[in-house]
C-alpha cells in the first residue's frame, strides 16, 4: 500500500488493490480510519474509524481537505478513476 503523505506521524495511504469511490486510509498509533475523497472538489468525509479520538480525526480531515488535490491525483494515478 503505497503512502501517498505522511501526516501528524501517521500514514495516509491508498492501496492498489481498493474499490471506489476515492479514499484514504490513515494509519498511526495503533488506529485506522478512512476518509472518503469526494474527488475533486471534496469535502472529505470520514467513513470509518478504528480508535481516533474526535479531536484527531477533526485534525486529520482538515490537513486533508488542505492536501485534496494532491491526494485525488496520487488516487487518480493508482486506479485511473474517482467514483
Amino acid at each position: 500500500m503505497p503512502t501517498v503523505l505522511n501526516i501528524f506521524g501517521l500514514r495516509v495511504a491508498v492501496y492498489p488493490n481498493d474499490h471506489r469511490p476515492a479514499h484514504v486510509h490513515i494509519i498511526g498509533n495503533g488506529c485506522e480510519a478512512v476518509f472518503n475523497l469526494h474527488c475533486p472538489l471534496g469535502p472529505v468525509e470520514l467513513r470509518e474509524n478504528y480508535g481516533f479520538s474526535g479531536k484527531s480525526l477533526s485534525k486529520i480531515a482538515n490537513e486533508l481537505t488542505d492536501h485534496l488535490e494532491a491526494l485525488c491525483t496520487e488516487w487518480r494515478r493508482i486506479h485511473g478513476y474517482y467514483e
